[in-house]
């Protein structure tokens, strides 16, 4: 048996998050039921020559793909769990696709501000009884969809702010509050504009809800990115790893130190440690550091001063 076979077969899992089941079956739902509001609301908005309305259904468009795409990363995540190929699980399937999902979101906000312009310079005439009940639709559907993924969204209590939250799901919710949004100030510019003939009113709320997805996106973008390129240094567990070493009675110097995320709330870490002595407990420093239930995979190397 070769050493790769071996190590397989003895190597313990690093699987140190899991999709959530839930999250995953709610993923579906919304897609599906996105998907369908999807087709009405372009026809709709088409039909009845509205940019607002159209705004929605191309942003459902959008996040049809990208609810895809957030259910297929956790079904990916989910069978490659416990593949021996991934050093540190599969978690980070699930915060690419979030990632992805952001440039999605950036590619619709710049798709709908161009459309909403030209419609400002190009005005149409517009069927607004018809089109504002498909916006109240479109918006019912997302209500529901936003119910079925608000899932955890919340920030942690502890003194790490850390996101908790599960990435991809995260990105999935996002877009479906955009879409929420965008029905929002469709039915709200529709109203506008057939009680007061203000026809600008469509273009305008276009405008302003691809601002807001813009910057949504953007956010979502920064936080994903850092965990895809292990930037987690300025955390504060960081801060933590260092005073429990400087805590213990032995005279340790940091000579290196590494930390990333892994999971939700989980990190790993590398540390290199110097002392005078020789020899040094390294389980029991391993002891100390896991009373932190975030580090969930702890190396320490030493290197003897003498």
């Amino acid at each position: 048996m070769n050493t790769i076979e071996t190590l397989k077969q003895n190597s313990h899992s690093h699987n140190f998050d899991t999709a959530n089941p839930i999250a995953k079956k709610n993923t579906l739902y919304a897609t599906l039921l996105t998907f369908v509001t999807m087709l009405v609301e372009i026809i709709g908005g088409l039909y009845y020559n509205s940019m607002a309305l159209l705004a929605d259904g191309w942003h459902m468009s959008s996040h049809v793909l990208a609810l895809g795409m957030a259910y297929m990363a956790y079904v990916i995540a989910n069978k490659y769990a416990n593949d021996f190929r991934f050093n540190f699980g599969t978690y980070k399937i699930e915060v690419l696709g979030g990632y992805t999902s952001a440039i999605l979101l950036l590619v619709v906000a710049f798709f709908m501000i161009y459309h909403s312009i030209e419609r400002i310079f190009n005005p149409a005439n517009i069927a607004y009884k018809e089109a504002i009940l498909i916006a109240i639709l479109g918006l019912l559907v997302n209500l529901i969809c936003a119910w079925l993924l608000m899932g955890d969204h919340h920030h942690g209590h502890d003194h790490y702010h850390d996101h908790h939250h599960d990435m991809n799901l995260k990105a999935a919710y996002i877009h479906v509050l955009a879409d929420a949004l965008t029905s929002i100030l469709a039915i709200i510019a529709l109203t506008g504009a057939m009680l007061w003939k203000a026809n600008w009113l469509d273009p305008m709320m276009g405008i302003v809800g691809s601002i807001l997805v813009f910057i949504w996106a953007l956010g979502l973008i920064k936080q994903s990115g850092k965990i895809l390129l292990d930037a987690e240094m300025d955390e504060p567990i960081v801060e933590d790893v260092i005073e429990s070493i400087n805590d213990l009675e032995e005279n340790l110097q940091i000579n290196d130190l590494h930390i990333w995320k892994v999971g939700k709330g989980k990190y790993s870490c590398i540390l290199s440690l110097n002392s005078d002595k020789n020899i040094i407990d390294l389980d029991s420093l391993k002891k100390q550091l896991a009373k932190n239930h975030k580090l969930v995979h702890i190396t320490i190397e030493h290197h003897n001063l003498i």
